[in-house]
């Protein structure tokens, strides 16, 4: 859970995913009652929209600042394709690389196109910080459900 905190701060690491898989290991080797469905419910949904906070918040703030959605599809593709082909932070490069150059050759104005890309990693602060705090969240609620279970993975 503390490797998926840290890589919360790293776009393409989804730390929110290893946390909930952390989640999930300890659940199936301890076992789940009724509470404890409960809580990974909550730490499930917590994930789900952590790992959409990113998408959403980038794509919002470069649409305030008067980006086309083509241009905010086309860069979210970008961030996705070249995450993986250069992590950690090529996502990041590319996605603001994008909506540059696109919003560059529909506007043709290169001051309103950098406002765009300005919005756009201003967005991608927010989902890391936001990430960060539901990752906190989420470990919480796995304690709270490791203290109510009186069982630890450690002494069988």
């Amino acid at each position: 859970m503390i490797l998926g905190l840290v890589g919360l701060f790293f776009v393409v690491i989804p730390g929110l995913t290893i946390i909930w898989m952390g989640a999930l290991i300890y659940g199936i080797l301890i076992g789940f009652n009724t509470l404890s469905i409960f809580l990974f419910i909550v730490i499930t949904i917590l994930m789900i929209v952590g790992n959409m906070l990113d998408q959403l918040l980038m794509g919002a703030k470069a649409k305030k600042s008067g980006a086309s959605w083509t241009s905010i599809f086309l860069s979210t593709a970008a961030a996705f394709v070249f995450s993986l082909l250069f992590p950690p932070f090529g996502g990041l490069i590319a996605a603001l690389a994008t909506i540059m150059i696109l919003e560059i050759i529909r506007l043709k104005d290169w001051r309103k196109a950098a406002q765009s890309s300005k919005e756009m990693a201003i967005g991608c602060l927010s989902a890391v910080v936001l990430r960060f705090l539901i990752g906190m969240v989420m470990i919480g609620i796995w304690m709270i459900w490791a203290a109510q279970s009186g069982q630890s993975i450690f002494n069988g």
